[in-house]
């Protein structure tokens, strides 16, 4: 699969007489809703965990040096915490745009924290798309993002802002949290 992912999503998702649907965040989408939203709640998704996984050509980090941002891998047992938003489907023109880099839309359901629960759709770059990287140490992890920036920025502001973000939610997601820890410890930019 393309890393511009913009036209199949288009195409997996009809929102015909819908007013509104539920959107499952769980990288940047919990610190840079860059979006309109009528309604934000803390959700989580079973089954998933968040990893490193994907590279980022587009936002924090270039096809020569690419940064890491995060997807989803299936995982028996594992919650993800996220945040949620309700959103018109005119949204999806931006956020399309914004997650063209490997990323597809998929349903899910997502548990508030009070217990309810919604479909909605959240982005996930699975391995098939031409830009994941796959899994690495922590601390490999954490050299690559110390040396990667993009037209958003550096890609260690994405994961010190992730890291801030899922403390806020109270979720200690151990992967984030190890290569934080390492990235740290490593000098700017080489």
């Amino acid at each position: 699969m393309s890393h511009n992912t913009v036209e199949m999503n288009r195409q997996r998702h009809r929102f015909d007489g819908r007013e509104s649907v539920w959107l499952f965040g769980y990288g940047s989408l919990i610190f840079k809703a860059d979006f309109p939203f009528l309604e934000q709640r803390p959700a989580e998704i079973r089954g998933w965990q968040r990893r490193f996984w994907q590279g980022s050509h587009d936002h924090r980090g270039t096809v020569e040096t690419p940064g890491r941002v995060a997807t989803l891998i299936e995982a028996s047992g594992a919650n993800c915490k996220g945040m949620a938003y309700l959103i018109s489907p005119t949204v999806f023109e931006h956020l399309d745009f914004r997650e063209k880099n490997g990323y597809l839309r998929f349903l899910t359901t997502m548990t508030f924290d009070n217990g309810e629960h919604a479909e909605g759709l959240v982005y996930i770059a699975t391995p098939e798309n031409s830009a994941f990287l796959g899994p690495a140490a922590e601390r490999d992890i954490a050299r690559q993002i110390a040396n990667a920036r993009g037209p958003s920025g550096p890609n260690d502001e994405y994961l010190l802002r992730l890291a801030d973000a899922l403390r806020a939610l109270a979720d200690p997601d151990p992967h984030v949290f190890e290569i934080e820890r390492h990235l740290k410890t490593i000098p700017g930019p080489e």
